[in-house]
């Protein structure tokens, strides 16, 4: 995990679509980042650039706030991943389309 992108983390609360609250983890944007990113068939260097790009943009903005929805998190990603790598959104939401059937 990047140290740097982890100082600029200042978000303590995630508030998920229930309202329940949970402790803000840059790795699973990461992992999540990554799995759509691998999932789109992008070679490791390509994901890696995905990665770093998008969650640090994300995490700069996950830390301009005490809590973040899990919507504001997820709709950012995607907004960043539409601009950079549009096979790797199109990845997450499908994903996420499979899996809330």
């Amino acid at each position: 995990m990047n140290k740097t992108i982890e100082f600029f983390t200042m978000a303590k609360q995630v508030i998920k679509r229930d309202g329940t609250k949970e402790p803000f983890d840059s790795g699973k944007i990461q992992r999540a980042i990554e799995a759509s990113a691998r999932d789109a068939g992008l070679s490791a260097e390509r994901i890696s650039e995905v990665v770093n790009q998008v969650s640090g943009t994300v995490l700069q903005f996950a830390g301009s706030k005490e809590e973040v929805a899990t919507t504001e998190l997820t709709d950012k990603i995607l907004g960043e991943l539409d601009k950079i790598e549009p096979a790797a959104a199109e990845a997450w939401r499908k994903y996420k389309q499979e899996k809330s059937r």
